[in-house]
Protein backbone atom coordinates (compact mmCIF):
# COMPACT_ATOMS: atom_id res chain seq x y z
CA UNK A 1 0.00 0.00 0.00
CA UNK A 2 1.32 3.49 -1.20
CA UNK A 3 1.18 6.97 0.68
CA UNK A 4 1.58 10.15 -0.92
CA UNK A 5 4.64 12.06 -2.27
CA UNK A 6 6.70 13.82 0.10
CA UNK A 7 9.19 16.52 -0.74
CA UNK A 8 12.11 14.27 -1.18
CA UNK A 9 10.57 12.56 -3.78
CA UNK A 10 10.27 9.34 -2.20
CA UNK A 11 6.86 8.04 -1.74
CA UNK A 12 6.10 6.46 1.49
CA UNK A 13 4.53 3.04 1.84
CA UNK A 14 3.15 0.87 4.81
CA UNK A 15 5.00 -2.33 4.44
CA UNK A 16 3.12 -3.62 7.49
CA UNK A 17 0.09 -2.90 9.99
CA UNK A 18 -0.59 -5.18 12.51
CA UNK A 19 -1.48 -4.81 16.24
CA UNK A 20 2.00 -5.26 16.63
CA UNK A 21 3.11 -2.29 14.94
CA UNK A 22 3.34 -0.45 11.92
CA UNK A 23 6.41 -0.38 9.21
CA UNK A 24 6.57 2.13 7.14
CA UNK A 25 9.31 2.91 4.25
CA UNK A 26 10.71 6.12 3.09
CA UNK A 27 13.15 5.91 0.61
CA UNK A 28 16.11 3.24 1.70
CA UNK A 29 14.71 4.11 5.35
CA UNK A 30 12.57 2.15 7.28
CA UNK A 31 10.45 3.21 10.47
CA UNK A 32 8.69 0.95 12.88
CA UNK A 33 6.13 2.17 15.53
CA UNK A 34 6.13 -0.01 18.59
CA UNK A 35 3.03 -1.10 20.76
CA UNK A 36 2.37 1.98 23.09
CA UNK A 37 2.44 -0.30 25.94
CA UNK A 38 6.21 -1.64 24.87
CA UNK A 39 8.77 -2.00 27.07
CA UNK A 40 11.59 1.24 26.49
CA UNK A 41 14.58 0.20 28.06
CA UNK A 42 14.06 -3.50 26.93
CA UNK A 43 13.68 -2.49 23.39
CA UNK A 44 16.94 -0.14 23.68
CA UNK A 45 18.52 -3.38 24.97
CA UNK A 46 17.49 -5.36 22.38
CA UNK A 47 18.42 -2.56 19.66
CA UNK A 48 22.12 -2.84 21.37
CA UNK A 49 22.00 -6.12 20.07
CA UNK A 50 21.29 -5.46 16.91
CA UNK A 51 23.61 -2.93 16.69
CA UNK A 52 26.55 -5.04 18.03
CA UNK A 53 29.53 -5.43 15.93
CA UNK A 54 29.65 -8.91 17.14
CA UNK A 55 26.63 -9.91 15.28
CA UNK A 56 27.26 -8.39 11.90
CA UNK A 57 26.02 -10.28 9.38
CA UNK A 58 23.78 -11.86 11.40
CA UNK A 59 20.71 -9.29 12.38
CA UNK A 60 20.16 -5.99 10.72
CA UNK A 61 21.70 -3.15 12.92
CA UNK A 62 19.50 -0.34 13.32
CA UNK A 63 20.12 3.04 11.96
CA UNK A 64 20.02 4.90 15.56
CA UNK A 65 20.83 3.15 18.63
CA UNK A 66 17.78 3.70 20.86
CA UNK A 67 13.75 4.35 19.94
CA UNK A 68 12.26 7.74 19.91
CA UNK A 69 8.72 8.68 21.08
CA UNK A 70 6.13 9.45 18.14
CA UNK A 71 2.13 9.85 19.12
CA UNK A 72 2.50 7.56 22.66
CA UNK A 73 4.88 5.04 20.55
CA UNK A 74 8.50 3.90 20.52
CA UNK A 75 9.58 4.29 17.24
CA UNK A 76 13.00 2.20 15.80
CA UNK A 77 14.91 3.07 11.95
CA UNK A 78 16.51 0.33 10.11
CA UNK A 79 17.65 0.80 6.73
CA UNK A 80 15.93 -1.13 4.36
CA UNK A 81 16.27 -4.27 2.57
CA UNK A 82 14.73 -6.55 0.45
CA UNK A 83 12.42 -9.12 1.37
CA UNK A 84 11.65 -12.94 0.96
CA UNK A 85 9.86 -13.61 -2.36
CA UNK A 86 6.14 -15.06 -1.42
CA UNK A 87 5.51 -15.80 -4.94
CA UNK A 88 8.72 -18.03 -5.28
CA UNK A 89 8.86 -20.65 -2.46
CA UNK A 90 11.31 -22.93 -4.67
CA UNK A 91 14.10 -19.83 -3.73
CA UNK A 92 12.87 -19.72 0.15
CA UNK A 93 16.37 -19.08 1.79
CA UNK A 94 15.74 -22.15 4.25
CA UNK A 95 19.63 -22.83 4.72
CA UNK A 96 20.13 -19.13 5.17
CA UNK A 97 18.11 -18.91 7.32
CA UNK A 98 19.66 -22.06 9.80
CA UNK A 99 23.12 -20.94 9.61
CA UNK A 100 21.69 -17.04 10.92
CA UNK A 101 20.25 -18.76 13.68
CA UNK A 102 22.74 -20.90 14.63
CA UNK A 103 25.51 -17.99 14.63
CA UNK A 104 22.81 -16.04 16.90
CA UNK A 105 22.65 -19.16 19.37
CA UNK A 106 26.05 -19.31 19.26
CA UNK A 107 26.91 -16.08 20.67
CA UNK A 108 26.63 -14.63 24.04
CA UNK A 109 24.31 -13.77 25.60
CA UNK A 110 24.76 -9.89 27.05
CA UNK A 111 24.08 -9.10 30.73
CA UNK A 112 20.36 -7.74 31.24
CA UNK A 113 18.89 -8.92 27.90
CA UNK A 114 15.48 -9.81 28.83
CA UNK A 115 13.65 -13.25 28.49
CA UNK A 116 13.10 -14.71 24.45
CA UNK A 117 9.40 -13.51 24.04
CA UNK A 118 8.29 -16.64 22.22
CA UNK A 119 6.23 -18.09 25.00
CA UNK A 120 4.80 -14.78 25.48
CA UNK A 121 3.72 -14.39 21.93
CA UNK A 122 2.12 -17.79 22.01
CA UNK A 123 0.05 -16.96 25.64
CA UNK A 124 -1.23 -13.68 24.03
CA UNK A 125 -2.50 -15.96 20.88
CA UNK A 126 -4.60 -17.97 22.86
CA UNK A 127 -5.51 -14.93 25.27
CA UNK A 128 -6.54 -13.20 21.74
CA UNK A 129 -8.66 -16.78 21.20
CA UNK A 130 -10.65 -16.45 24.37
CA UNK A 131 -11.51 -12.52 23.80
CA UNK A 132 -13.11 -13.64 20.16
CA UNK A 133 -15.90 -15.75 21.80
CA UNK A 134 -17.05 -19.67 21.62
CA UNK A 135 -16.05 -21.22 18.69
CA UNK A 136 -16.24 -24.45 17.29
CA UNK A 137 -12.61 -24.98 16.76
CA UNK A 138 -11.47 -23.85 19.89
CA UNK A 139 -11.73 -26.43 22.01
CA UNK A 140 -8.80 -28.42 20.73
CA UNK A 141 -6.68 -25.49 20.43
CA UNK A 142 -7.42 -24.62 24.04
CA UNK A 143 -7.20 -28.11 24.85
CA UNK A 144 -3.65 -28.52 24.00
CA UNK A 145 -2.15 -25.21 24.96
CA UNK A 146 -3.29 -26.53 28.63
CA UNK A 147 -1.07 -29.78 28.00
CA UNK A 148 1.77 -27.58 27.57
CA UNK A 149 4.63 -27.35 30.37
CA UNK A 150 4.22 -23.67 32.14
CA UNK A 151 7.24 -22.66 30.63
CA UNK A 152 6.20 -22.71 27.52
CA UNK A 153 2.75 -21.22 28.03
CA UNK A 154 4.89 -17.98 29.88
CA UNK A 155 3.68 -19.09 33.16
CA UNK A 156 7.38 -20.20 34.79
CA UNK A 157 11.00 -19.28 33.55
CA UNK A 158 12.23 -21.12 30.79
CA UNK A 159 14.47 -24.12 31.33
CA UNK A 160 17.51 -24.03 32.24
CA UNK A 161 20.22 -26.44 33.53
CA UNK A 162 23.84 -27.31 33.98
CA UNK A 163 25.01 -28.51 30.40
CA UNK A 164 22.15 -26.69 28.51
CA UNK A 165 22.15 -22.35 29.22
CA UNK A 166 19.88 -19.99 28.02
CA UNK A 167 20.82 -19.25 24.69
CA UNK A 168 20.44 -15.68 22.31
CA UNK A 169 17.30 -16.23 20.71
CA UNK A 170 15.44 -14.69 18.01
CA UNK A 171 11.97 -15.50 19.49
CA UNK A 172 9.92 -15.06 15.83
CA UNK A 173 11.26 -16.68 13.40
CA UNK A 174 9.87 -17.24 10.09
CA UNK A 175 10.62 -16.55 6.28
CA UNK A 176 8.95 -12.78 6.76
CA UNK A 177 12.06 -12.12 8.91
CA UNK A 178 14.83 -12.17 6.56
CA UNK A 179 15.60 -9.66 4.08
CA UNK A 180 18.68 -8.75 1.90
CA UNK A 181 20.89 -6.05 2.41
CA UNK A 182 22.35 -3.90 0.62
CA UNK A 183 18.67 -4.65 -0.88
CA UNK A 184 18.17 -7.58 -3.51
CA UNK A 185 22.29 -7.83 -3.73
CA UNK A 186 23.45 -8.19 -0.05
CA UNK A 187 23.10 -11.09 2.27
CA UNK A 188 19.85 -12.12 4.05
CA UNK A 189 19.98 -10.99 7.33
CA UNK A 190 17.79 -11.64 10.54
CA UNK A 191 15.56 -7.97 11.71
CA UNK A 192 12.60 -7.28 14.09
CA UNK A 193 14.00 -7.57 17.37
CA UNK A 194 10.93 -7.17 19.06
CA UNK A 195 11.44 -11.40 20.71
CA UNK A 196 15.06 -11.64 21.18
CA UNK A 197 16.26 -12.12 24.21
CA UNK A 198 18.08 -15.06 26.21
CA UNK A 199 15.67 -18.35 26.35
CA UNK A 200 15.31 -21.86 24.43
CA UNK A 201 17.06 -22.03 21.38
CA UNK A 202 14.78 -24.82 20.37
CA UNK A 203 11.73 -22.60 20.13
CA UNK A 204 13.55 -20.61 16.63
CA UNK A 205 12.93 -23.84 14.93
CA UNK A 206 9.61 -24.77 15.76
CA UNK A 207 7.85 -22.66 13.35
CA UNK A 208 9.32 -24.80 10.68
CA UNK A 209 9.18 -27.75 12.67
CA UNK A 210 5.54 -26.75 13.39
CA UNK A 211 4.92 -26.68 9.63
CA UNK A 212 6.35 -29.96 8.40
CA UNK A 213 4.81 -32.06 11.43
CA UNK A 214 1.20 -29.94 10.33
CA UNK A 215 2.01 -31.17 6.44
CA UNK A 216 2.30 -27.55 5.36
CA UNK A 217 6.28 -27.49 4.95
CA UNK A 218 7.72 -30.05 2.48
CA UNK A 219 9.88 -32.78 4.10
CA UNK A 220 12.42 -31.52 1.59
CA UNK A 221 12.52 -28.09 3.05
CA UNK A 222 12.49 -29.21 5.97
CA UNK A 223 15.45 -30.87 6.40
CA UNK A 224 17.37 -28.73 4.14
CA UNK A 225 16.90 -26.60 7.23
CA UNK A 226 17.20 -28.83 10.15
CA UNK A 227 20.78 -30.05 8.52
CA UNK A 228 22.30 -26.41 7.65
CA UNK A 229 21.39 -25.81 11.35
CA UNK A 230 23.19 -28.78 12.49
CA UNK A 231 26.16 -28.44 10.21
CA UNK A 232 26.43 -24.61 11.00
CA UNK A 233 27.15 -26.44 14.91
CA UNK A 234 23.44 -25.11 16.10
CA UNK A 235 22.75 -26.17 19.89
CA UNK A 236 19.15 -25.91 19.83
CA UNK A 237 19.10 -29.80 18.69
CA UNK A 238 22.03 -33.01 18.67
CA UNK A 239 24.65 -32.84 15.74
CA UNK A 240 23.04 -36.36 15.13
CA UNK A 241 19.93 -38.09 15.80
CA UNK A 242 16.68 -37.82 16.78
CA UNK A 243 15.83 -33.81 17.11
CA UNK A 244 12.11 -34.19 18.13
CA UNK A 245 12.73 -34.36 21.59
CA UNK A 246 14.30 -30.66 21.90
CA UNK A 247 12.07 -29.51 19.06
CA UNK A 248 8.63 -31.42 20.60
CA UNK A 249 7.14 -28.62 23.07
CA UNK A 250 8.07 -25.29 20.82
CA UNK A 251 6.28 -26.88 17.98
CA UNK A 252 3.50 -27.80 19.97
CA UNK A 253 3.60 -24.24 21.53
CA UNK A 254 3.95 -22.80 17.85
CA UNK A 255 1.35 -25.03 16.26
CA UNK A 256 -1.17 -23.77 19.27
CA UNK A 257 -0.53 -20.00 18.78
CA UNK A 258 -0.72 -20.54 15.04
CA UNK A 259 -4.36 -22.23 15.36
CA UNK A 260 -5.38 -19.86 17.96
CA UNK A 261 -4.75 -16.62 15.76
CA UNK A 262 -6.06 -17.77 12.53
CA UNK A 263 -9.62 -18.83 14.45
CA UNK A 264 -9.50 -15.57 16.07
CA UNK A 265 -8.69 -13.76 12.99
CA UNK A 266 -11.36 -15.81 10.84
CA UNK A 267 -14.05 -15.25 13.55
CA UNK A 268 -13.01 -11.34 13.63
CA UNK A 269 -13.94 -11.78 9.46
CA UNK A 270 -17.04 -13.92 10.01
CA UNK A 271 -15.55 -16.27 8.05
CA UNK A 272 -14.64 -20.58 8.36
CA UNK A 273 -11.30 -21.68 8.35
CA UNK A 274 -9.35 -22.39 5.21
CA UNK A 275 -7.80 -25.53 4.23
CA UNK A 276 -4.76 -24.44 6.12
CA UNK A 277 -6.25 -22.85 9.30
CA UNK A 278 -8.14 -25.94 9.93
CA UNK A 279 -5.02 -28.22 9.14
CA UNK A 280 -3.32 -26.29 12.08
CA UNK A 281 -6.66 -26.66 14.23
CA UNK A 282 -6.55 -30.50 13.28
CA UNK A 283 -2.94 -31.18 14.68
CA UNK A 284 -4.13 -29.40 17.79
CA UNK A 285 -6.42 -32.13 17.84
CA UNK A 286 -3.73 -34.58 17.42
CA UNK A 287 -1.56 -33.98 19.97
CA UNK A 288 -1.28 -36.36 22.65
CA UNK A 289 0.02 -35.89 26.32
CA UNK A 290 3.25 -33.71 26.94
CA UNK A 291 5.74 -36.76 27.74
CA UNK A 292 7.23 -35.90 31.33
CA UNK A 293 10.44 -35.60 30.57
CA UNK A 294 9.90 -32.98 27.81
CA UNK A 295 7.40 -31.30 30.14
CA UNK A 296 10.10 -31.06 32.55
CA UNK A 297 12.54 -29.72 30.25
CA UNK A 298 11.80 -29.51 26.74
CA UNK A 299 14.98 -28.15 25.75
CA UNK A 300 18.12 -29.23 24.24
Amino acid sequence: MSGGSTGCGHRDAVLADRRDGTVVRHGDTVGKAHEAGSDRGALARRLAVAADPALAGVLLPPLRPDPVELHGHPVTFWPYGSPVDPEDPDAAPWEEAAVLLARLHRAPVPDGLPPMRGPAKAARAVARLRAAGPHPAAAPVLRAWAGLPPWARAEAPMPERPGRPARLCHGDLHLGQLVRHPAATGPWLLIDVDDLGAGVPAWDLARPAAWYACGLLPPDEWHRFLTAYQRAGGPAVPPDGDPWPALDVPARALTVQTAALAIAKSAAADRPLDEVQQAVVDACARMPAVPPELAADGAK
